[in-house]
């Protein structure tokens, strides 16, 4: 049996340095850090959860330091987190266009217990009898094209499969953990020329060996550079609305919903997910002017 094993997320265009390490914004001065809490299929007995978190920064012209986690937990029975640093190299290819290359590099901890564990089958398959702790080195690498109004990236955030389970006496009961390759997308509309109303249309296709091709569709409104209301589509899975606005000009929130459209909505009250994503501005601090950067479009 294949799955996706990556964890996904609605408000991926804002989650983007954790899928993708080119990622890079060129904001100088400027420590750029958020975060992600997802529950999925809320309502079924040991539905997935997870929390992401990333921070980066412009240490020059041409290179951005950041480093980013994702923790993704099924009930109370496994656990995996995935540690990463990242350094993306960006290069000048015009006055607004900057490709970058990027590289992540870090760790994966994965664990299971069983304990308690309700088995309903008299005999249960050996792989959901033992309790595991292990750590996997891995690396990610992508590469990002952006501009002031769009961007284009493509991406493997984990390179380096991971067994988690083995054989034994002839049984197969190995977990690997496969490599995923995402592609995502971006582009702001600006309408005779008012600059308070913007459509942000924005995809994320997601593949792994094994199992369907992921496809994410998003549009986005953007109203006096601070409401935010969208909708998406997840290819034969799941509608979403979403919504975020910025609190201050160095501060956002977002949520949004999803509707599950498979046999599974029978069983579950959709997944949801909060985002915060701040803005630190060294500059100001260190000169006392106000924050006068553009909002944050991807």
């Amino acid at each position: 049996m294949a799955a996706q094993q990556d964890p996904q997320f609605t408000h991926y265009m804002y989650n983007m340095s954790v899928i993708n390490p080119a990622y890079a914004t060129e904001d100088k001065d400027i420590i750029k850090m958020g975060g992600i809490y997802r529950a999925q299929w809320v309502g079924i007995e040991g539905a997935p959860t997870t929390q992401s978190f990333f921070v980066h920064k412009p240490v020059s012209k041409k290179v951005e330091l950041g480093l980013s986690v994702v923790h993704d937990e099924i009930g109370n029975v496994v656990n995996e987190s995935n540690i990463f640093a990242d350094i993306a190299y960006v290069l000048s290819l015009s006055e607004s266009t900057r490709l970058s290359f990027g590289v992540k590099a870090g760790v994966t901890l994965f664990s299971t217990n069983f304990n308690g564990f309700q088995y309903t089958d008299p005999l249960p398959d050996p792989a959901f009898q033992n309790n595991l702790s292990q750590t996997f080195p891995n690396i990610g690498a992508g590469t990002y094209l952006f501009g002031d109004n769009y961007y284009l990236g493509f991406s493997t955030p984990n390179l380096l499969t991971t067994k988690h389970l083995e054989n034994t006496n002839g049984i197969t009961t190995s977990g690997v953990e496969a490599v995923h390759y995402f592609l995502t997308g971006g582009y702001v509309f600006t309408f005779n020329g008012n600059d308070n109303f913007k459509v942000k249309p924005a995809f994320m296709a997601k593949g792994v060996a094994g199992a369907p091709l992921s496809v994410d569709l998003t549009t986005n409104v953007l109203i006096n550079n601070k409401f935010e209301a969208g909708i998406g589509y997840r290819l034969d899975d799941s509608v979403s609305g979403l919504a975020s606005f910025y609190v201050t000009p160095t501060l956002r929130i977002g949520y949004s919903y999803d509707y599950t459209l498979t046999n599974l909505r029978n069983f579950n009250n959709g997944s949801h997910e909060v985002f915060v994503l701040f803005d630190l501005d060294l500059g100001r601090m260190s000169s006392g002017k106000g924050y006068d950067k553009s909002p944050r479009f991807f």
